[in-house]
């Protein structure tokens, strides 16, 4: 159909020989009608319709005998690509209702000289003509391309889009993900949880944070990196901005040098499915759905984070998948069957796998034992509901995302620094000392 609602020549031929084969077999009578529905319809005179309904109709158009000259001269042309200039050169279908308008504004202005010819002719003019006049003229400068500061696309391509393996054996393989604790709205600033887990041991890091600035996530790895009892080989969370922008990319390169960054594959969410699942039973289970938004609540979720590490990295069993077997079957997907191998803490893994120094591995081995797991979980539970009853924020409040970060530790320092890496106790503004 034609734009404007009109019948196109084609749709109108079509619908000619249709009423052609009635108009035939007609009466009198039955024809003056059927002219008057043709008339209503296709707009054209009866005269002509009459005399197509006599004649035989071809749905193609016949070519001229002889081109039609130009009907609107350089006149013409000229004010519409004046016109176009001034509006910074619109569509067509845009600039066709302002020509009368903007050439009168313009005529005001002294920019231009129109008639009451030129006016009519910018009246009744095409679409499809003022297109094709725009298609022949050309800009007098080209529009400056758009630049931005962060180009995704070129930033992203040196970074591998691959899951982690599920059987992989060696320890220091991290999905990392970032759980929002904004309730049932997502606007303003709230407290989000990172968290990191290992794919071959199940050993899960934690740390809260108020936003994901770069200050915050940076302080966050800092606390993270400076407690893990074991090297780091990869890195891989999702294509969230928090983790892929240059500010962290430069960060962890500079304290992991070794470190191996890879992220998820587009429309693939099960990429990474450990630490997926882990959002699940360590954040979830524990802190639920609710809007964290304030400074006392980051706080508080961090000491609740220090003691879910302990509480899971030294005692909860985990089991991981030790083989896959698929199991084929008619007319649908084939079945997968997971063997898995005996649940052991995150700690016992590690101390099979022999990735932690012998003297580190035996301090976290005399915390585990001096530790009472069942007063550690009322611990845990005592002080998630001291954080349900702190209040959320408050109109017209601000919150000073500074006050979150840099905070203590509560396992002795010397058992939380690893031998490789250590950081200054600096605001944000502090540099890495490798």
């Amino acid at each position: 159909m034609h734009p404007e609602g009109r019948m196109s020549f084609v749709e109108r031929r079509k619908y000619l020989l249709i009423m052609q084969r009635r108009y035939k077999k007609a009466s009198w009578k039955e024809k003056s009608r059927l002219l008057d529905e043709m008339e209503i319809v296709t707009g054209l005179h009866r005269k002509s319709l009459i005399r197509l309904m006599n004649s035989p109709l071809d749905i193609k158009r016949k070519p001229r005998r002889r081109e039609r000259g130009p009907k609107y001269g350089p006149q013409v042309r000229y004010v519409i690509s004046l016109i176009a200039k001034a509006l910074d050169y619109p569509s067509a279908e845009r600039l066709k209702p302002q020509l009368v308008t903007m050439a009168r504004r313009l005529a005001a202005w002294g920019e231009i000289q129109v008639d009451q010819n030129t006016l009519a002719k910018l009246a009744q003019i095409s679409e499809s003509t003022v297109r094709r006049i725009l298609d022949s003229i050309s800009r007098d400068k080209p529009r400056p391309q758009a630049r931005s500061t962060f180009r995704r696309k070129s930033f992203l391509r040196n970074i591998p889009q691959q899951p982690i393996p599920w059987d992989v054996a060696e320890p220091g393989h991290f999905e990392v993900d970032l759980v929002h604790h904004c309730g049932p709205s997502a606007s303003g600033e709230y407290v989000c949880t990172l968290q990191m887990v290992d794919v071959a041991t199940g050993w899960v890091e934690l740390w809260a944070v108020l936003g994901r600035s770069y200050l915050v996530m940076r302080d966050a790895f800092i606390h993270i990196l400076s407690r893990v009892p074991f090297p780091i080989k990869e890195i891989h969370p999702d294509n969230g901005s928090e983790f892929f922008n240059h500010h962290l990319l430069r960060f962890l390169r500079k304290a992991l040098p070794q470190v191996r960054f890879s992220r998820n594959r587009p429309y693939h969410k099960n990429d990474n499915r450990f630490v997926e699942q882990r959002n699940h039973f360590v954040v979830r289970a524990y802190i639920g759905y609710d809007r964290l938004d304030t400074v006392a609540q980051t706080i508080l979720l961090n000491k609740i984070y220090q003691k879910l590490w302990i509480y899971h990295n030294f005692f909860l069993p985990v089991r991981k998948t030790k083989e896959k077997i698929i199991i084929p079957s008619q007319g649908a997907k084939s079945k997968v069957k997971r063997v898995y191998d005996r649940a052991r803490p995150p700690l016992e893994r590690l101390e099979e796998s022999e990735v932690v120094e012998a003297e580190r591995l035996e301090r976290l081995k005399r915390l585990r034992d001096s530790i009472n797991p069942l007063r550690l979980r009322e611990e845990i539970y005592s002080l998630i509901e001291e954080l349900f009853s702190l209040p959320g924020t408050r109109p017209g409040v601000t919150e000073n995302v500074y006050e979150t970060l840099n905070l203590p530790l509560s396992l002795p320092e010397k058992l939380l620094q690893p031998v490789t890496l250590s950081f200054d106790n600096q605001r944000p503004t502090g540099n890495i000392i490798i």
